[in-house]
């Protein structure tokens, strides 16, 4: 298998849970309620803000609530649209 030139930090945690925070300021959304409508802890945030990744189908919920991708949370994309 080829090696890819993906970005050192791509995926990590603390990316992901910044580009959530950014993602819910633009729309408006409390942390909060965000965090309630997709049933995860209120503490969240910050545990991924200390390096602990959220569970794949947390971040489909929360990509879903913001109406993003997972690729856009990720940083794989800069785009936020959904390919439906």
């Amino acid at each position: 298998m080829s090696e890819q030139n993906i970005p050192e930090n791509l995926y990590e945690s603390p990316n992901v849970a910044n580009r959530i925070k950014e993602r819910a300021k633009e729309s408006q959304i409390s942390l909060k309620d965000l965090l309630e409508e997709c049933g995860l802890g209120r503490n969240t945030i910050s545990h991924m803000l200390h390096g602990r990744a959220l569970a794949s189908d947390s971040l489909a919920r929360v990509a879903d609530y913001l109406d993003v991708s997972v690729d856009f949370l990720l940083g794989r994309t800069d785009k936020p649209e959904i390919n439906r």
